[in-house]
């Protein structure tokens, strides 16, 4: 039998990562190569442990013998006549499977914990649901003398008060297991719909037969069945319950798919109208100063969206000079055919009457700028707005906002502390300065040297209420609640201190709340406190305490 030559390029760590046992060196690893070979050679007639021969002389094939001292000896490789069984080889086998076991054994008692964890959120919400006094307070219909301010029924306001003890029971959790509030409603949703609809199901995933991946899509599925059709629940649950238990998460969601198909009693006409109702397009950040687009549409725009760019970048993929690729060119189309306008040329590029000169501004000490989108890809143009009777139309609409954050040094190249987009972090100077070179505003924000921390906001160039949130969309760009990511100018600013209390309407008053957390502050027993030179807490309904999330960026 021919040896290999040992490979001088082997790594040599001391100790493997698996086991921590040390590696076996070349000698070892091609004798146990050779006894493997000879294994399967079928020259040698193998045993069971019921007949195992007593120490000595093996039988083989073809009169040859393995000469055994006895269990555990393992004598030397003495030629290709005769071997000794490898004691070691079998024991590390043994170990390795010892392992692997432990392995699934952790893995099922994980995923026993994560289904038990589906089940307390949901009773928990349930519980609120069934006693909201907890989470709202005592229930103001129970007295006679009670009038209800808004003009609400009774029926009304018990109705309001299991939604908003829900909501403050979905807060708590978020808050205490740093989730989103929204993970949370959909792991109660996914727990109800298998646990009332999935028997099966949700029996193996309590067992931990059953991964989190393979449960959340199987839920996720039985949910568009129709509400209150058993028997295409049943039949769901019997049919995506087997393959879900022997197939990867992958195979089993397209698996799951084609059941709900066959056992979906709607028209999928009747399915498709509604789905439409769910389109819309989001936004994720990625690294590196990139994000990407997502769109939910019907199939058929998304195909001639598809088609349209893939024309568009083929067209200019057959110029000679043309170095970018067609992946490169489909996005530099889509940005191009989204940011482009009909605004004539002629239009002015002098920005609003109120807003300084941007070039005046920029050698002094101007940080944040309000750069229009529209500008940015056409510098030339900058439409100030539609004729009374011009109609509607995407093309018509007006440009888009975006606000950066430019350090005043960096944008007068002596320093290269980055710039900052509004709701997506750090970007490069040379984006941010071609932004700050087309902006039409400028707000000038003076900030602490050291912490960076705002200090005060130049109110000459905008109406004070215009500027004052913008100002609170800097110190607090998104919601104040813990977690929660709405963007600060899509919430509703609220005073700390009642307006009717003696409030003022200052930045020191006032702060950004989605319409959400708005309501949980004022309709529940989630309450803030904002004392002065300390951080913003929110007391929950059960006591606990929880500062504000620090600024993203």
């Amino acid at each position: 039998m021919t040896r290999p030559a040992p490979s001088a390029h082997r790594p040599t760590p001391a100790l493997r990562e698996c086991d921590g046992a040390p590696w076996p060196s070349d000698d070892e690893l091609e004798f146990e190569a050779e006894w493997a070979a000879f294994r399967e050679s079928g020259d040698v007639e193998w045993w069971t442990d019921a007949d195992t021969p007593a120490p000595g002389d093996v039988p083989v094939s073809a009169g040859q013998v393995f000469p055994f001292d006895g269990a555990g000896d393992v004598d030397a490789w003495e030629g290709d006549d005769v071997a000794h069984p490898l004691d070691s080889v079998f024991l590390a086998v043994s170990d390795v499977d010892g392992r692997v076991g432990h392995l699934e054994n952790v893995v099922a008692e994980r995923q026993r914990a994560t289904a038990e964890e589906y089940r307390l959120i949901l009773a928990i919400l349930d519980d609120a649901a069934f006693d909201p006094t907890p989470w709202v307070g005592p229930d103001p219909t129970l007295d006679r003398a009670w009038q209800d301010p808004r003009g609400r029924t009774p029926r009304a306001v018990r109705r309001d008060r299991v939604d908003l003890a829900e909501r403050a029971a979905v807060a708590e959790i978020a808050v205490r297991l740093h989730l989103s509030e929204q993970t949370v409603r959909t792991r109660a949703a996914h727990a109800r719909t298998l646990a009332v609809g999935c028997p099966k199901l949700w029996a193996a995933f309590g067992e931990g037969r059953l991964s989190e991946r393979h449960a959340v899509d199987a839920a996720r599925l039985a949910s568009t069945l129709p509400a209150g059709d058993a028997d295409a629940f049943a039949r769901f649950d019997d049919e995506a319950c087997p393959p879900a238990l022997v197939l990867t998460p992958a195979k089993f969601a397209v698996a799951a798919r084609a059941i709900r198909e066959r056992v979906h009693a709607e028209s999928i006409e009747a399915r498709h109208r509604r789905a439409a109702e769910d389109r819309g397009v989001w936004m994720r950040a990625e690294l590196d100063g990139m994000a990407s687009l997502h769109a939910l549409l019907p199939a058929d725009r998304a195909h001639a969206v598809m088609s349209r760019l893939d024309k568009a970048a083929r067209h200019v993929r057959a110029a000679n000079d043309e170095e970018r690729t067609l992946a490169q060119l489909r996005a530099d189309a889509f940005a191009d055919l989204i940011t482009m306008t009909d605004a004539p040329a002629e239009a002015t590029t002098a920005p609003p009457a109120d807003a300084p000169n941007a070039n005046a501004d920029a050698p002094s000490v101007p940080s944040t700028a309000d750069a229009s989108a529209e500008n940015a890809a056409a510098p030339s143009v900058a439409p100030t707005g539609l004729a009374p009777d011009a109609p509607r139309t995407f093309r018509s609409a007006p440009p888009a906002t975006v606000i950066v954050t430019i350090p005043a040094l960096t944008l007068l190249g002596h320093d290269t502390e980055p710039a900052t987009l509004e709701g997506y972090g750090p970007i490069d100077l040379d984006t941010a300065r071609r932004l700050a070179g087309t902006a039409t505003s400028w707000i000038r924000l003076l900030t602490h040297p050291v912490t960076g921390a705002p200090l005060v906001l130049d109110r000459k160039t905008y109406r004070v209420p215009v500027a004052l949130r913008r100002w609170l969309g800097i110190t607090s760009p998104t919601c104040v609640f813990p977690g929660c990511n709405r963007a600060a100018r899509d919430c509703d600013i609220d005073h700390l201190t009642a307006w009717a209390d003696g409030g003022t309407t200052d930045d020191d008053n006032l702060d950004p709340k989605c319409r959400h957390h708005h309501r949980l502050r004022h309709e529940t027993r989630w309450d803030i406190d904002h004392p002065p030179d300390a951080p913003t807490t929110w007391t929950s309904p059960l006591g606990g305490a929880y500062d504000t999330d620090p600024p993203p960026f």
